[in-house]
């Protein structure tokens, strides 16, 4: 098998979906450096190929481990395996925001994308994955040690629920308990009583030009 059936076989079964693929996938490499794939045609000047459905019908794979290269915030993070480099997004989850290089964040930022590294950065996890969301990124909770990171996040009140749309298939019960319990303890970022602001009202306020 080329590495290119490859890494498309293996990205198809990390995301759930059910062989064979109904018409063309496409895959590129960003200026970063990550791979890319998706059935949306990629930007106009991205190197790509494009891999038939004919060419990846019936095949599967399982694996789920990859290591954590870069952790970007408390909820998203670069990781790496079997010949892939992946962007994760923590699913079911929203920490404060970061603001980028030019604004300054939101309270609490700094110390939820600290202490997801101090947790996670060089450390081998597995991923359970809800599929694809925003920016190419793949939704997942992530385990280490058989410790559920997403969850760990809300528990220390470094981040809430995700108030937009979930997978289906995502059970947030256990969040929102976790959230419940977060807040009427005042741990971390709820502390701030009613000067709180969620991720999504931040980000509202302080759109990214």
């Amino acid at each position: 098998m080329s590495r290119l059936l490859k890494y498309l076989v293996f990205f198809l079964a990390l995301l759930g979906l059910v062989m064979p693929v109904a018409g063309d996938v496409f895959t590129w490499i960003d200026s970063d450096g990550v791979r890319h794939f998706s059935n949306v045609s990629p930007p106009g000047n991205a190197d790509h190929a494009k891999v038939l459905e004919s060419e990846t019908r019936n095949q599967v794979s399982s694996e789920r481990q990859f290591k954590v290269v870069k952790v970007y915030d408390g909820d998203s993070l670069l990781v790496k395996g079997l010949d892939l480099t992946l962007k994760i997004r923590m699913v079911g989850i929203d920490a404060p925001e970061t603001g980028g290089s030019r604004k300054p964040g939101q309270p609490y930022s700094r110390k939820a994308h600290q202490y997801l590294g101090r947790r996670i950065h060089d450390r081998s996890v597995t991923l359970k994955t809800y599929g694809l969301g925003g920016y190419n990124r793949i939704l997942a909770e992530v385990f280490i040690n058989d410790i559920n990171m997403n969850l760990e996040m809300v528990k220390t009140g470094l981040a809430e629920v995700y108030q937009g749309s979930m997978p289906k298939t995502f059970d947030a019960a256990p969040y929102l308990a976790a959230q419940d319990q977060a807040r009427k303890r005042r741990i971390g970022m709820w502390v701030q009583g009613s000067q709180y602001k969620s991720p999504r009202q931040w980000r509202k306020e302080n759109p990214r030009n």
